[in-house]
């Protein structure tokens, strides 16, 4: 009934099998990778004829983690996977970010790549399997893919790079100073096109080492996939590239000269308006037969790329008249918002950033709950890409895929730079408000982040600033690696590599590359060019803020203390009572882990010195010679009881209250009554001995011995 192949390699410490014949068959093509125990099925579909009139490639990627693969109950009301987690949207973007610029050009049918999580061993991240999985499925499903590629994780210890490092090791690198790389490698035989990565002021050669370990090891599994291919693969779809030679020809005569002239402007809306307007010029010398060729939109972005890009190779000068390593002019401001912890505005050229940042509690932090178990995060960094910001009039929904994938490279580029949560024990929420863009607001989110932190006064490491390169590859060979680049550069252009980083080295890298081609040469260059380019903007954000400002007024204050283990049960009380009591009493929030870590939190500075008095004389033993003020709580024949230390009780013997012999201890005192009292000890039995002839009553001193000889 099946027709099942399966191909297996050792790879690394564990084995990757690839199989199908037996899943979903009626897919175009479906493949099970497994790499250890974590598996992940790909399936992919598409459709044999495109939709009329469409004018760009439909390629969708899903990425689905089933709770059920780690043997987990979804959390939430309903107990269903519901919207996709970041996460999975992450995963998502980084298998379509080396797929799509390797089928053929002009392929405009619709493609739909789906990956499915069956089963996660908590070791090896299914991320990886679904990107080998998808290439693949796509190799063997006819479909005009020009693959395949493989992909592989890289860590980065004492020295030594790690094949797929295990989950817990690429878990919270922050606080594990062993591993200094996270880095997502997708190539293929002959070219690496994707690069993502979370570092650790790893220096250029370091990262251009990790990128060459990452393409050598993922060979094999390139060569696995073709073994597959061989034996399983379908007749390749039936599909010729279009000829629209003649289309261009016409095109390109009748505005090339309006196309160069209007990018010769400047200033964006103003080239943006003189193109528009040059294309509705060849359209209105065009025939109806031209006018209704389906081609007619990627013959105009021909035209527009050839003037663009050839000009820019020749000449070296770029459309806004920047030499190829130029940075925009930068301003960079910092405290604008009066009421908000921390605030920065960051201009480069056309491009702005208002970013702000919020400081938070424990109670703030984000819970996620992932495949190998919850978490807590105490950096959030959300990214908002409004319509207004590029000029248009657009549908304003919930964060997209650019929207959380842009996020989540400015969170990365941070994060090595913040203090450890022992040492600032706060949750951090930076918010980044594109206002306007013209290339690389990802890049402004992080330089205008990190100054927002200074000004919130977050201690970082260090300031980082980040970067996005270009490059021009020409048919010949000839390059051109451009520096901060302009939007129109990026759509037109055959990399976006994006570099952040402090004055010490590399923070995160990510790279997607449109053209197979790019040569160690050519990345090496890339990178030395965009240290150049981080180091001036670093120096430019300098004139704003050098290092983390004053605290706001407006911002939580939190302390923390260590308390034993033992005493938890006792801060807390019997179902929460005495920890509420803190709460209410002291007017300050108090949270407790199960390490005794206590954060008191407040913008009273004396709430917290009250909560911690509070918890303090719960925890806090008693000194033996120690004096205390004390209250008398019960009166005796041989003595009284006082309350001294928390709730702690003491005797003083009818012998200690006086430098006299007294009938009863009522003669001289009350219940109720405060008292200074000095610790003698404990007796044999652990009990509690205390003295009052031994203090000054009035002043709480320790009488000196000539002054009890007198009395």
């Amino acid at each position: 009934m099946f027709k099942e192949v399966k191909k297996s390699m050792q790879w690394g410490e564990e084995t990757l099998t690839l199989e199908t014949g037996k899943v979903a068959r009626q897919a175009d093509g479906s493949v099970i990778a497994t790499l250890g125990e974590t598996s992940v099925m790909a399936n992919v579909t598409f459709a044999k004829e495109p939709k009329p009139g469409q004018d760009f490639f439909p390629l969708t990627v899903h990425y689905q983690e089933k709770y059920y693969a780690a043997g987990k109950v979804p959390g939430g009301f309903f107990k269903r996977e519901a919207r996709p987690t970041e996460k999975e949207t992450l995963t998502a973007r980084l298998i379509d970010r080396p797929i799509r610029p390797l089928f053929v050009s002009g392929f405009k049918h619709e493609v739909l790549v789906m990956c499915t999580v069956l089963s996660h061993d908590l070791v090896n991240d299914p991320d990886i399997v679904a990107m080998i999985a998808a290439s693949a499925a796509l190799t063997i499903s006819g479909a005009p893919f020009m693959g395949p590629i493989a992909g592989c994780r890289v860590g980065y210890s004492d020295g030594e790079y790690i094949l797929n490092p295990d989950v817990e090791d690429m878990h919270d690198l922050r606080n594990n100073p062993d591993q200094r790389l996270d880095l997502v490698v997708a190539g293929t035989k002959d070219a690496v096109m994707m690069v993502e990565s979370e570092a650790y002021e790893l220096s250029e050669d370091e990262m251009l080492g990790a990128v060459t370990f990452a393409h050598e090891q993922i060979q094999p599994v390139i060569d696995l996939i073709i073994d597959l291919a061989e034996d399983t693969a379908k007749e390749p779809f039936d599909f010729s590239p279009p000829d629209y030679s003649a289309l261009y020809d016409a095109v390109k005569a009748a505005g090339e000269d309006k196309v160069r002239a209007a990018y010769a402007i400047t200033d964006k809306q103003e080239r943006t308006a003189a193109v528009s307007a040059a294309k509705e010029a060849i359209k209105a010398s065009l025939s109806e037969e031209q006018l209704e060729d389906p081609n007619l939109g990627s013959a105009l972005k021909k035209l527009e790329a050839s003037v663009l890009r050839g000009d820019v190779v020749k000449t070296g000068k770029r459309i806004d008249g920047r030499s190829l390593d130029t940075v925009r002019q930068i301003v960079s401001e910092t405290g604008l918002l009066p009421r908000t912890h921390g605030s920065a505005l960051f201009t480069r050229g056309e491009t702005q950033a208002l970013v702000v940042t919020t400081l938070g509690t424990g109670d703030d932090e984000q819970i996620i709950d992932a495949l190998h178990g919850n978490f807590r995060s105490n950096f959030l960094l959300h990214y908002n890409f409004p319509p207004y910001s590029v000029g248009e009039a657009g549908r304003v929904g919930p964060p997209g895929r650019r929207e959380v994938g842009h996020g989540k490279l400015a969170w990365r580029a941070l994060q090595a730079v913040l203090p450890a949560p022992t040492d600032f024990p706060y949750t951090i929420r930076v918010v980044s408000e594109i206002t306007e863009s013209n290339g690389s607001s990802s890049m402004a989110s992080v330089c205008g982040g990190s100054l927002s932190m200074m000004d919130a006064g977050v201690p970082l490491k260090a300031p980082v600033a980040g970067v996005a390169m270009g490059l021009i590859l020409e048919d010949d060979g000839e390059y051109a690696v451009l520096t901060d680049i302009l939007g129109d550069e990026d759509h037109l252009g055959d990399m976006d590599f994006k570099v952040a980083g402090t004055e010490k080295g590399i923070t995160s890298l990510q790279m997607d590359i449109k053209v197979a081609g790019i040569t160690p040469e050519i990345m090496k260059k890339a990178l030395a060019q965009a240290k150049d380019g981080r180091l001036h903007i670093l120096n430019e954000m300098s004139n704003a803020l050098t290092e983390a400002g004053d605290f706001s007024i407006h911002a939580p204050r939190i302390e923390t203390m260590q308390i034993p283990t033992d005493k938890i049960r006792e801060v807390i009380g019997s179902g929460g009572k005495v920890i509420r009591e803190i709460v209410e009493v002291s007017g300050a929030k108090v949270d407790i882990n199960d390490e005794g870590i206590i954060k008191i939190a407040s913008p009273n500075s004396e709430a917290i010195q009250k909560a911690y008095e509070m918890i303090h004389s719960i925890v806090a033993e008693p000194e033996e010679g120690g004096i205390y003020k004390g209250t008398v709580v019960k009166i005796v024949d041989f003595g009284a009881f006082v309350n001294f230390f928390g709730k702690r009780d003491g005797l003083v013997h009818v012998s200690q209250i006086e430098n006299r012999r007294l009938n009863h201890p009522s003669d001289v005192l009350k219940e109720g009554q405060e008292v200074w009292v000095k610790l003698l000890g404990f007796d044999d039995r652990g009990k509690v001995r205390l003295s009052m002839k031994l203090v000054d009553q009035e002043t709480g001193e320790e009488m000196k011995k000539e002054e009890e000889a007198e009395g």
